[in-house]
């Protein structure tokens, strides 16, 4: 039975299986009528990024697969040794034979090879995604023949195809630094047509609401009476800043009690990446935020994992955790906020009590724009715990 949530998806047993018919007149191709895959997840959420990528992909690649099928204008004047232009998967192509002759899915290829070791699958996905779109729009061909009118038809469709300007503006980014990077390791001299086009980048977006205090200790006084796995999530970023990715990867051992200081240690883990290079960091534990470890902490559970219900699987289940918590969150909040507004409120806390924007950045893990900034080993833990204290 399909889904009506998530496109392209049925459920059996509770998992999200990916679906989709393979067109009439590409059926003779394939060993059957319907495509279907398992998605191995029972969250929507990550199901609906899943079948997205996997849509995407099957749309290029029957582009490609049509473009094969058709007469080629000038075959016979193509020299011996050029790789033809038969349909190939966007994850198994090689190195071109020639520059002149690289496309897209080319670019694609030497793109995710060098960038994409040691992301998350998320960034492979986003990548094939935007090269996939492209493709639908003005077809796999050599950068050099891309034009500024298939840039400009390729934001036509993304606008008209109802995405938010911040949508459009990172399908634009993916493309640009593909084209960009193909061209510098290939050694190709071209203007990039994708670069410096203009669109709305405010259209449909809706800006993040921070959650007042008020509240703030509504939903802390909620989460001790709760007293559950769940409720200290939200108890720990709520004194943090923490992002929800970030506290819901934490092992045990990244949280450090038997210190002067105690405090949380963020850090890079396989199943779960962190945003950016300062988002490596420590974050000092005071007030609800020092509670929900304590409780964590005391939790007689045999897992490594601090919430064992969201790294189950190879990577944290961010997604599973939003949407479960920004559904108990609602009623306590105003509308328009979720759980990504306490990182926006302890910004806003930390202005209140006039902290230098410094130590509010090393807290936060915000990058950093002053040269200066990056020297030195930042400010200590108890400097840090004084600040974040006074906030709380």
């Amino acid at each position: 039975m399909k889904t009506i949530s998530v496109p392209y998806t049925f459920t059996k047993a509770g998992y999200f299986y990916f679906s989709r018919r393979v067109p009439r007149d590409l059926v003779s191709q394939y060993r059957s009528k319907r495509v279907v895959i398992a998605l191995k997840t029972r969250s929507a959420h990550q199901a609906r990024a899943l079948a997205g990528a996997n849509a995407a992909k099957l749309e290029a690649y029957w582009v490609q697969l049509r473009l094969a099928s058709s007469d080629i204008p000038g075959l016979h004047l193509v020299k011996s040794g050029v790789r033809s232009n038969s349909a190939y998967s966007l994850v198994n192509t090689v190195e071109p034979v020639s520059e002149d002759q690289t496309t897209l899915l080319d670019a694609l290829q030497i793109y995710l090879r060098h960038k994409a070791k040691g992301r998350p699958k998320t960034f492979t996905a986003a990548a094939e995604r935007s090269t996939a779109y492209v493709i639908k729009v003005a077809g796999n061909k050599a950068l050099q023949e891309y034009t500024r009118a298939d840039a400009l038809k390729f934001r036509d469709w993304l606008v008209a195809k109802g995405l938010a300007g911040s949508s459009v503006t990172r399908n634009f980014s993916h493309i640009k630094a593909i084209i960009n990077f193909a061209c510098s390791e290939l050694a190709i001299e071209m203007r990039n047509p994708f670069s410096g086009v203009f669109h709305d980048r405010t259209a449909g977006v809706v800006a993040r609401k921070p959650i007042p205090l008020e509240s703030i200790r509504n939903i802390q006084a909620a989460c001790r009476d709760i007293d559950d796995d769940m409720r200290w999530l939200v108890a720990l970023i709520s004194d943090t800043g923490m992002r929800l990715a970030e506290a819901a990867g934490l092992l045990k051992s990244d949280i450090i009690l038997d210190h002067d200081t105690p405090h949380v240690r963020l850090i890079k883990h396989p199943w779960r990446n962190l945003k950016t290079q300062g988002s490596q960091r420590l974050i000092p534990l005071v007030g609800d935020s020092l509670w929900a470890a304590e409780r964590l902490l005391q939790a007689d559970t045999a897992s490594q994992f601090a919430f064992p219900r969201y790294n189950r699987q190879t990577t944290t289940s961010a997604n599973a955790a939003s949407a479960a918590l920004n559904k108990w969150l609602s009623p306590y909040v105003p509308e328009g906020c979720t759980m990504h507004s306490f990182r926006h409120s302890f910004r806003d806390r930390l202005r209140q009590i006039e902290c230098p924007t410094e130590i509010a950045d090393q807290l936060g893990g915000w990058a950093s724009y002053s040269v200066g900034q990056g020297y030195g080993e930042g400010y200590s833990l108890e400097v840090l715990a004084s600040w974040i204290s006074r906030a709380a």
